[in-house]
């Protein structure tokens, strides 16, 4: 089997695990455990900023390269702009070359959900904050091992929590 084929086939799988994780989160969402953010569009645009907005709630995409966190090498977690929820960390990212933060696996896989996106005339994966449902990027299968995944996120979605060194602890 050709290297592409099998890392189809993992996507495939780890697809399908996110799909039964959502329907799993959908039932405890219904047993009111958790609490799905839904606020209007003028209510975003009052807690976001124009960049944010635009990338979150109308599914844009920042130039690549220009995005505050894509070359960020500092020890830290990467939250939803929108909503706070821990989304990725800093051990888990790596230099893609892609132009966007590119990590290989997400830091709580509950937080985020996949959908398929047909926009562009092609098929990709797009990524999505699992409370607010604000766009974050997209996945692909050319990661790096152990998982071969990419994760292609916009830093206009995230928020940087740097991780506090020891140094500053008294």
């Amino acid at each position: 089997m050709s290297i592409f084929f099998c890392r189809t086939l993992v996507l495939t799988l780890y697809l399908s695990l996110i799909q039964i994780n959502l329907l799993a989160q959908i039932g405890e969402a219904m047993d009111s455990t958790i609490k799905k953010i839904v606020k209007s569009d003028e209510e975003w645009k009052c807690d976001l900023t124009k960049e944010e907005f635009h990338i979150l709630r109308e599914k844009g995409t920042e130039r690549a390269f220009a995005g505050k966190y894509n070359k960020n090498k500092e020890p830290g977690n990467y939250a939803c702009a929108g909503c706070s929820s821990l989304l990725f960390s800093s051990e888990k990212k790596y230099d893609s070359g892609s132009g966007w933060p590119s990590f290989w696996e997400p830091a709580e896989e509950t937080n985020i959900i996949s959908e398929l996106d047909s926009s562009l005339g092609r098929t990709r994966t797009e990524v999505l904050c699992a409370n607010c449902g604000g766009h974050l990027g997209h996945l692909f299968n050319d990661g790096p091992d152990p998982t071969g995944l990419r994760y292609c996120i916009n830093s206009g979605a995230l928020h940087f929590q740097k991780e506090k060194s020891s140094d500053n602890i008294k």
